[in-house]
């Protein structure tokens, strides 16, 4: 459904449409939320404010009336949160997007399959971002205010000392899934995802591809590999997905691991722009800047045209990943055994991997992967470093390289 176009302003949208507020701070536009800040700006049409960023206004508006769309349609299933009085089980973080509606109905139809569990939960979709989750985290100075079921991605999240890092060294999360062997594509002689100490569990990853443009390959050859990214001749030729945090941490740390501050420092040289992973499928019809690779979820691969000039490349040395954790409770693990078994099962494991393409670890799911590999900087890496300031130096490195001429 159209809610919006490029002709209105941003006030009038912002007016008409609150939830569009939200969508709006996620792509780079900030404090719209203040009344002044909107007055300034909100005057002006989006086509115009969107020229200034070198954003494409027609991807742009379709994505925003998507995520209208969404919102409006989904109130009711984003906002069960089982009104009772007295909350026993507490549920809390983030889906990807693409999942997120049928995980929340069948996870819905398990509750009321399952009515004798009083359960609260607030399941936002991961373009929300992390920084309400993570504030919560803070606030939670005390395992007792914590969820006891908390689901999302994110390196910094959960491994910063301020935030999950020190939950994790007092050992308040369990891993009670009874998985004993992670999905054969996670645990063999080349990766291992279960967590060795058994505090964090998993549900599965994004795992980050290629998708490289003919067109614009000119006398290159197609990269097949992240070490071919970094080489030269791909210099201000790639997008990254930047705004999908999750990834991008991923991909720096990786690479940081693999590569060292070198690569960081070559792969910042090699970004061309930041694009949401739905423009990138589409950035071959991009008039200027176009990206002769985009580094992508393997998800919107499914939105690729069979006979356009785009074509998927599963990285040789592996698609670096992005697990999706799933911590649990030690103390709560008899009350909220029972969702955890249905949240690590086949079903949603399933809804993982075969509608989202987002294989799972759940070793009765057939991940359809044909042995493909993956990047995971493991978990000795996770142990003996610091992984947010990794993070923060990476960042700093890559930006720099990324403005230079």
């Amino acid at each position: 459904m159209k809610y919006i176009d490029e002709n209105m302003s941003v006030l009038e949208i912002c007016k008409k449409y609150p939830e569009s507020i939200d969508f709006f701070e996620l792509k780079g536009f900030k404090k719209l939320k203040d009344e002044n800040i909107l007055k300034i700006m909100g005057n002006l049409t989006l086509k115009s404010v969107l020229l200034t960023k070198k954003i494409d206004a027609k991807i742009f508006v379709e994505f925003l009336n998507e995520y209208i769309d969404n919102s409006r349609k989904n109130v009711d299933i984003t906002m069960v949160e089982k009104e009772i009085t007295s909350q026993e089980i507490s549920v809390m973080g983030l889906l990807p997007c693409p999942i997120r509606i049928p995980l929340l109905e069948g996870f819905n139809k398990f509750l009321e399959e399952n009515s004798e569990l009083k359960v609260k939960y607030e399941l936002k979709a991961a373009s929300a971002g992390l920084d309400w989750l993570k504030e919560d985290v803070i606030r939670a100075n005390h395992p007792e205010k914590l969820a006891d079921i908390f689901i999302s991605a994110g390196f910094d999240l959960f491994f910063e000392d301020k935030l999950m890092g020190k939950f994790k060294k007092e050992h308040i999360f369990k891993d009670i899934t009874g998985i004993e062997r992670y999905n054969r594509d996670f645990q063999n002689d080349e990766i291992s995802l279960k967590d060795p100490d058994g505090d964090y569990s998993m549900l599965g990853v994004v795992p980050a591809i290629f998708l490289v443009n003919r067109d614009m390959l000119g006398d290159r050859e197609v990269p097949r590999s992240w070490k071919d990214i970094l080489k030269p001749e791909f210099k201000k030729s790639v997008s990254l997905p930047i705004s999908d945090f999750d990834l991008f941490n991923s991909i720096l740390v990786n690479i940081n691991k693999n590569y060292g501050e070198e690569g960081i420092e070559k792969l910042g040289k090699a970004l061309l722009q930041n694009l949401h992973p739905a423009q990138m499928v589409k950035s071959d019809k991009l008039k200027e800047n176009t990206p002769t690779v985009t580094i992508m979820p393997y998800f919107f691969t499914k939105m690729i045209k069979e006979d356009g000039p785009m074509i998927p490349i599963w990285p040789e040395d592996g698609a670096v990943i992005s697990p999706i954790f799933m911590l649990t409770k030690k103390e709560k693990e008899e009350k909220i055994k029972k969702i955890v078994n249905y949240l690590a099962g086949e079903e949603v494991g399933k809804i993982f991997s075969h509608q989202g393409l987002f294989p799972t670890v759940n070793p009765n799911v057939d991940n359809r992967l044909e042995d493909k590999k993956f990047m995971w900087c493991g978990w000795d890496y996770i142990h003996n470093n610091n992984i947010g300031e990794i993070l923060e130096k990476c960042k700093s490195i890559f930006f720099k390289a990324s403005e230079e001429e």
